[in-house]
């Protein structure tokens, strides 16, 4: 395997090669660009402690770069993108964070880890303590590095462990507070007219006690519910649009929820949510949805998709003003999901049709590939107005079509 480590009288040779590779793909040689690159290696450039290192290889993903590179690493490192990321493009930067000893103070526990996590959270993550929502956890300087072995020192700070009784329904509650009345507050707990409370709300709150709330002469029922995980993408351009893939799986928090019970002859005919605790915080899902369009110029889509060249200057000007960037994936009003089902009276594609999952008709990849849509869009103008240019000349009358 030929592996060449760059040193300065390289750099001009490899910032030819990089003006080369743009200007390809600016030629719209998207394909041959990344297929001639994969045949002539690719450029990996790491950072690690403070150094940067730059290697022509022929690895197929970061693992093999790192050896390629005589770079070593320890499961407690942490390597962006991750040590198994396959290597599709032709220039990558790779970020290596080495783990380092850190201090954990967790109560009467002391403990020395290694971990390359740099926030409190991610630390305690990484060498698998639990945190509860009510924890505390604080990363700062050791102040005697010598007798911690260790720049860091991670303090937790427990949250006060109850039983909290809801309406007949019991849980086990975190709280920092130091009184019954102060965590009710906190928690967002309102006593209504017809509400008991166990103990005084002035009770100490400590470990292990046992606080109740009722409801007289109502009917109640406590359940636990899901609470949907959010969804962030990540746009990664160097994979083609239809790219799918979670990079962090979201996980459900859960809530207990208090609801009021109307019934009447035996049957519930409407309930009231009263109260509710979250139990558990969801945690964000991360998924990575390729970006890069497909190879070619905005012509030849629109030759691809049957599309007669006199009718060019019409087409772009509708999809110019629809769809300025001609993203396949934007939905009306600016967004842009790759994984968006079309439903519902939105616009969405190249020409923002209304609802999107109508240029189903065009083919099975229609959320993506621009030219299934240019299709759809084609038979729509010339049936509905028979032409494109008839098409064009009511989108100038009327600023849709």
């Amino acid at each position: 395997m030929n592996i060449h480590v760059l040193t300065l009288k390289h750099r001009l040779f490899i910032a030819g090669v990089c003006f080369s590779l743009v200007v390809g793909l600016f030629a719209g040689q998207v394909n041959a660009a990344t297929t001639d690159a994969a045949q002539a290696g690719r450029l990996v450039t790491f950072h690690d402690r403070g150094e940067t290192k730059v290697i022509l290889t022929y690895a197929q993903n970061v693992r093999d770069a790192l050896a390629d590179a005589s770079i070593s690493v320890v499961d407690q490192d942490t390597i962006e993108p991750g040590i198994d990321e396959q290597l599709i493009a032709t220039n990558y930067t790779v970020n290596i964070y080495r783990a380092r000893p850190v201090i954990v103070v967790d109560g009467a526990v002391r403990a020395k880890v290694m971990t390359a996590a740099q926030t409190a959270d991610a630390i305690a993550d990484s060498v698998g303590i639990i945190l509860h929502d009510e924890d505390r956890a604080n990363l700062a300087q050791s102040s005697d590095i010598v007798a911690d072995g260790a720049g860091d020192v991670l303090t937790i700070d427990r949250a006060t462990e109850f039983n909290l009784t809801l309406y007949g329904k019991k849980i086990t509650a975190y709280s920092h507070e130091s009184t019954v009345g102060a965590m009710l507050k906190q928690k967002g707990i309102e006593l209504g007219p017809s509400d008991d409370l166990s103990v005084p709300f002035e009770t100490p709150l400590v470990n292990g006690l046992d606080v109740a709330l009722w409801r007289n002469g109502i009917q109640t029922v406590t359940v636990e519910e899901a609470v949907s995980y959010p969804v962030r993408k990540v746009q990664d351009f160097d994979h083609p649009l239809g790219y799918h893939q979670i990079q962090t799986a979201g996980v459900d928090g859960q809530r207990s929820v208090t609801y009021e019970i109307n019934m009447r002859d035996g049957k519930e005919i409407g309930r009231k949510e009263i109260q509710s605790v979250v139990l558990q915080k969801p945690k964000e899902q991360v998924e990575i949805v390729g970006a890069a369009p497909p190879p070619g110029s905005h012509q030849d889509w629109m030759a691809a998709a049957g599309i007669a060249a006199s009718d060019f200057g019409y087409v772009s000007y509708i999809v110019d003003h629809e769809n300025r960037s001609w993203d396949p994936c934007k939905i009306q009003g600016g967004a842009v999901d790759c994984t968006y089902d079309g439903s519902g009276f939105v616009g969405y594609g190249l020409v923002q049709a209304t609802p999107g999952n109508k240029m189903s008709s065009a083919g099975s990849d229609w959320q993506t590939n621009p030219i299934a849509q240019l299709k759809w869009a084609s038979h729509y103008a010339v049936c509905r107005y028979g032409s494109w240019k008839n098409a064009y000349l009511y989108w100038l009358d009327h600023h849709n079509w």
